[in-house]
């Protein structure tokens, strides 16, 4: 029986609740207010008033930048208080929508919360709209109204509206009344002012400022992490980007593209299709491409998806020319396109046996179409989010920093490193617009003025060339024609800085191993050439093992260790015997508390310490439940974070429930088993901390009394 951990997010524990009291202001937050009064929010007060309100986070803050946008306790109180009341009284659940139909038919008018889209009813000549959660449809509303807000027709908008009942005895007429509608989104804001503001803050202020409006805690981030996630709002600032994230699942992919901003719109990959995204022939609608500053591609990854020929085929005359052809006309949109999906194997992994796009569908992974991204974020690279993580920081209210970056998508800071660096000619022009792009968005987002130091916009400038030398390198493995590019820059001294990417330095055999392939299957000219970077049929790679020479001969037996003993560890113990393995079993009934946790991890981390970086090994835990419900829900947490940072060093845990009893033993692929007296639990209880010099090694911890078994077991 398998146990279930795939679903349960580490993250999701006690922390939905607010602690008691104020959090204490840092000296960045009093700045904030000092310099933003009223644009400004306390980021942990969404999660303390969403309650079950299944709304996105934009629109929990428009409340609260009504009610709570101060520093003050007591009218952050009261405006909690407010805007709970707004959503108990107004927000429309499902559940409740016939409740909702009830209080508006009793009262003749109601004022609610809902998601409301717009249908143009070509019979009658007349708009109608749907309520979402209330669950009504056909409602007049205004030409003037949906003119003033057209993503109505497109996707819908979350908005405040008075809704009047007058019954009719026409069972054709509609009870249902458009009183009043309200977008929620803001409708002016002072532009000038937030670039004088913005001269007060330092550069790792105003970084620090943004991490936090995005709702995480900037000292728990490095520079680098902050300028990933700082890249997934380009979209916004900038048009017609094309962005890609694949990594590992529970890093935040497409949390910025559906809570973050009004002008976004998440779409799941398998809803897409051409109608509804660019335009439907039958009556000449634009989709959403027309109305939408972003549209994001949720779970984009997935090798075996089906995918539409025309849809690709279009999307990639968008990519480029940012437009689309509707029979003979051709018809422009300005919104930037994002894909985000999750990877099932490590980047060595892939650069061994494929690309960094090997998850992509097989109409995707296509040269074509990705050389129209203009940057790959390594989404690797971001840690999955935990609960310690959100901030309880001040930071904008996203609908005001949504508006902001909006209206700067009518700027280009593009040339902005012009007057300090050049960069190296052998970067095509599809690459130079990639990398400008991605250097125009960084700048607007941090440095909003124009005003930057040589080695702030150095530091922008790198990151761009970096995210765009993923993509071509990756182009490279899988389309020989493409020619390799030196990505660089030269500075006004007319010295040469090469860019590279973190995983070509992390991995530089298995990065560079399909350059060299293209060149070797360019320079001959015979035969089909296989997909560079693939394996060729003669060197497919076999089943991954834990790395390292199988000793002749093993040690078969039984032996004791005695209590207090030193100098024992997992590596002496274990490692001799798992050599050459690509599939382990461990059976232990008892990893349930968190020092049971930190024994499996360590198991772990020394089996992917001895494999080799590029392959994979299949490691099966067999245990069980606690008992008490809540000990268990803290047991799955645990063992869904270990599995998941596991998968990041190549190791596919698999967890399910022991069919035996108390026994606890290994067993590998490879004939061995060990019986393990007491389990992995085999060292004493110690308290010494990170001082503690076996925090560090196992050799230098007491053990109890225990016994091991080694057994070869015949096949």
């Amino acid at each position: 029986m398998e146990l279930d951990v795939s679903n349960l997010n580490p993250t999701e524990q006690s922390d939905t609740v607010p602690a008691a009291g104020a959090p204490e202001q840092s000296d960045l937050d009093r700045k904030i207010n000092l310099y933003f009064p009223g644009v400004v929010v306390r980021k942990d007060l969404v999660k303390t008033v969403k309650g079950n309100a299944i709304v996105p986070s934009y629109v929990l803050e428009y409340l609260l930048g009504q009610y709570a946008a101060s520093d003050d306790e007591a009218t952050i109180v009261a405006g909690i208080d407010a805007v709970r009341k707004i959503l108990a009284d107004h927000y429309v659940h499902r559940n409740e929508s016939e409740l909702v139909k009830s209080i508006i038919k009793e009262k003749g008018r109601h004022r609610i919360i809902d998601r409301v889209s717009v249908v143009l009813n070509e019979k009658a000549d007349v708009y109608e709209a749907s309520f979402e959660n209330l669950g009504i449809r056909g409602v007049i509303i205004d030409p003037g109204t949906v003119k003033a807000n057209e993503k109505l027709l497109v996707g819908g908008v979350w908005c405040i509206c008075d809704i009047e009942y007058s019954h009719s005895d026409d069972s054709r007429v509609v009870p249902w009344i458009l009183g009043s509608l309200k977008a929620i989104q803001m409708s002016s804001f002072d532009f000038g002012g937030y670039l004088a503001a913005r001269r007060e803050f330092t550069s790792e202020e105003w970084v620090d400022l943004l991490i936090q409006s995005i709702g995480f805690n900037p000292d728990l981030f490095g520079r680098r992490a902050k300028l990933l996630q700082l890249v997934r709002l380009i979209p916004f600032v900038e048009r017609n980007y094309n962005l890609i994230e694949l990594g590992p699942k529970g890093t935040g992919k497409s949390h910025i593209f559906s809570e973050f901003s009004p002008h976004g719109m998440l779409i799941s990959g398998g809803e897409v299709t051409v109608p509804k995204l660019f335009v439907n022939n039958s009556n000449g609608k634009i989709g959403l491409v027309g109305y939408w500053d972003v549209a994001a591609f949720d779970e984009f990854a997935g090798k075996k998806k089906r995918t539409d020929k025309a849809l690709v085929d279009i999307m990639k005359n968008y990519m480029a020319n940012k437009s689309f052809s509707r029979g003979v006309q051709t018809m422009g949109a300005e919104a930037s396109m994002v894909f985000v999906g999750n990877t099932s194997h490590t980047v060595p992994y892939m650069l061994k046996h494929s690309d960094l796009f090997d998850e992509l569908p097989e109409a995707y992974h296509d040269s074509a179409y990705l050389d129209r991204l203009h940057c790959y974020i390594p989404g690797w690279e971001v840690e999955t989010i935990r609960g310690e993580m959100f901030s309880t920081g001040y930071g904008f209210v996203v609908d005001y920093i949504a508006e902001v970056l909006r209206s700067m998508r009518n700027s280009d800071f593009s040339d902005k490193y012009q007057a300090h660096f050049a960069l190296g000619p052998e970067i095509s022009t599809r690459d130079r617009d990639g990398i400008h792009k991605t250097f125009s968005g960084l700048m607007k987002i941090v440095y909003p003025t124009g005003e930057a130091t040589p080695e702030e916009i150095e530091e922008l400038l790198r990151f761009a060339i970096e995210g765009r030398k993923r993509v071509k390198d990756q182009i490279l493995r899988i389309d020989a024609t493409f020619d390799p590019v030196n990505f660089g820059y030269t500075d006004m001294a007319g010295h040469w800085h090469p860019v590279t990417t973190l995983e070509e330095d992390e991995y530089p055999a298995y990065y560079q191993v399909a350059q060299q392939a293209a060149a070797a299957s360019t320079g001959d000219g015979a035969g089909t050439p296989h997909s560079v970077g693939a394996p060729s049929p003669s060197s497919a790679p076999g089943p991954a093992t834990v790395a390292g020479p199988v000793e002749e001969k093993l040690f078969e037996g039984q032996r004791d260790f005695v209590e207090n003993q030193r100098g024992v560890s997992y590596e002496a113990l274990f490692l001799p015997y798992l050599r050459g393995a690509a599939e382990i079993e461990l059976h232990d009934p008892y990893i349930r508390m968190n020092h049971q946790g930190r024994n499996l991890v360590e198991l772990l981390a020394l089996i992917a310490s001895a494999k080799d970086p590029a392959d994979e090994v299949t490691f099966k835990l067999y245990t069980t439940l606690d008992d008490d419900p809540n000990y268990q829900q803290k047991q799955l947490q645990m063992l869904s974070q270990i599995r998941q940072e596991a998968a990041q060093q190549g190791l596919k845990v698999e967890i399910a429930k022991d069919p035996g009893g108390h026994d606890r033993w290994l067993r590998t692929d490879t004939g061995w088993r060990i019986n393990l007296g007491r389990g992995l639990d085999i060292f004493q209880k110690s308290d010494g901390g990170w001082f503690d010099l076996g925090t560090s090694r196992q050799e230098f911890r007491q053990v109890r009394a225990f016994g091991v078994t080694y057994i070869k077991e015949l096949f």
